[in-house]
C-alpha cells in the first residue's frame, strides 16, 4: 500500500470537516485575521479554511443584482440587508466590480459600520486588458476595489470570474498573493457546461478556493468540482443556492415538511440552505437578497442542527416531486422580481438595439 504523505492544507482539511458544525468562540482563529476579528456570537455553524486555518460562518451574503442601483435613491432596504447580515453573526461579503453599483453600496455600507477591514471581503477579477497578458485593466480592477471597499488591509479573496482569461488571470492573482496584495485565490462559475474545466483549475491551479452553483436542485458539482476541492483541500463557496428565487417559486406556500422541523427548519430558505451547507465539502453558501425579511430567514440556517445524509436525501426526494422542481433551469431569474440597476439598464440597452434573439 502506498504511504499516504498528506499536506498541511489535507491535515487541516481533514481536522476541519469533523468539526465543521461545532460551536467555537473565534469565526477568524487564523493568524492572519487575527488582528481585526470582532468579538462573535458562539452559536454559529463555522467552517475552516484549508489554506489558513480561520473559521467563517458558514452562510454568507452574495450582491449580484440585488445590490445594484441606478443611484443612491431607494438603498435604504439593502442598508439593512448589510446591517441586519452583520449583527447576525455574519462575515463572507461576496461581490464583484461586474455587478454594476453592488461594490460601491457594499463599500458604502460597510463604511458606514465601520468593518471595512473586519469583514472576510471575496471580490473578483473580470478583466482581459489590451492584449494577451497586459495586466492593466486587472489592476486598475484592484485599485478600485480598494478604493470602493475603503480596504486598508488586502482583500481576503480574490477570484477568477467566470474562469475570464484564466490561463493569464491566475498566474497573476498568484503574484499578487505572493506580493501581499491579497491573501486568498480562487477560480469561480455558475454554469454546469464549465465545472470540467472548473474542477481542472482546482486541481492544478493551487487556488485557496473555488465558487461553484450548487443547490438542492443543481447537484452537478457533486460529480466532479466538490470532489476536487475536497482532494486538494480547498475552500467552497457556493453561489445560486436558492437558484436565484427559482426554488421558492416552485415551493410555493406549501408549509416545509415536519420531519425537517427536528432540525431547526422553520422556512424554505433554511431548508434548502441547510441541504446545501450540511455537505462537509462546502465551506460557505453566499445566498443574496434585497429584503430584509429573506436575509433574516438565511442567516438562521446557521445555527441549529444540520440534517445528516440520510436527511438530505430524504430533504432531495420530498421536493423533486413538487411540480415544477424539475423546470428550474429553464425558469428565469428572479421570477417576480425586477432589480434596476445598472446591469438591467445596460440589458435592456443592447437588447433593444441588438436583432438576436428574434
Amino acid at each position: 500500500m502506498q504511504e499516504w504523505n498528506p499536506t498541511r492544507r489535507q491535515l487541516m482539511k481533514a481536522g476541519g470537516l469533523g468539526a465543521a458544525a461545532a460551536v467555537v468562540p473565534s469565526m477568524l482563529a487564523g493568524e492572519a485575521a487575527a488582528s481585526s476579528a470582532p468579538s462573535e456570537p458562539k452559536d454559529l455553524i463555522t467552517r475552516v479554511i484549508p489554506a489558513t486555518g480561520e473559521r467563517v460562518p458558514a452562510i454568507g451574503l452574495g450582491s449580484f443584482m440585488t445590490f445594484d442601483t441606478l443611484s443612491d435613491r431607494g438603498r435604504g432596504r439593502i442598508r439593512k440587508v448589510a446591517r441586519d447580515f452583520w449583527r447576525a453573526g455574519g462575515r463572507v461579503f461576496d461581490v464583484s466590480p461586474l455587478y454594476g453599483r453592488s461594490e460601491i453600496n457594499l463599500g458604502d455600507f460597510i463604511t458606514e459600520m465601520r468593518i471595512s477591514d473586519r469583514a472576510f471581503l471575496a471580490n473578483k477579477v473580470w478583466s482581459t486588458g489590451e492584449y494577451l497578458w497586459d495586466d492593466s485593466h486587472a489592476e486598475s480592477n484592484l485599485r478600485r476595489s480598494m478604493q470602493r471597499l475603503s480596504r486598508r488591509r488586502p482583500i481576503d479573496l480574490m477570484q477568477c470570474h467566470s474562469l475570464t482569461n484564466v490561463d493569464v488571470i491566475v498566474p497573476l492573482l498568484h503574484a499578487w498573493k505572493k506580493e501581499g496584495r491579497v491573501r486568498l485565490i480562487g477560480v469561480t462559475h455558475h454554469e454546469p457546461a464549465y465545472f470540467d474545466l472548473l474542477a481542472d483549475w482546482v486541481r492544478r491551479g493551487n487556488v485557496d478556493f473555488v465558487q461553484v452553483h450548487y443547490s438542492i436542485h443543481t447537484r452537478v458539482a457533486e460529480e466532479k468540482v466538490l470532489p476536487a476541492a475536497r482532494e486538494t483541500g480547498t475552500a467552497v463557496l457556493v453561489n445560486m443556492p436558492l437558484e436565484k428565487a427559482r426554488l421558492h417559486a416552485v415551493v410555493g406556500n406549501r408549509p416545509v415538511p415536519d420531519f425537517a422541523r427536528e432540525f431547526g427548519i422553520e422556512t424554505w430558505s433554511q431548508y434548502f440552505l441547510k441541504w446545501v451547507i450540511s455537505n462537509p465539502d462546502v465551506t460557505c453558501a453566499i445566498p443574496a437578497t434585497s429584503n430584509p425579511k429573506h436575509l433574516a430567514e438565511n442567516v438562521a440556517a446557521m445555527r441549529g442542527p444540520l440534517p445528516d445524509p440520510d436527511t438530505r436525501e430524504r430533504m432531495y426526494r420530498y421536493v423533486a416531486k413538487i411540480p415544477g422542481f424539475d423546470q428550474i433551469a429553464s425558469m428565469p431569474w428572479y421570477p417576480g422580481k425586477s432589480y434596476k440597476g445598472w446591469v438591467t439598464r445596460a440589458q435592456k440597452a443592447i437588447d433593444a438595439r441588438s436583432p438576436w434573439p428574434s
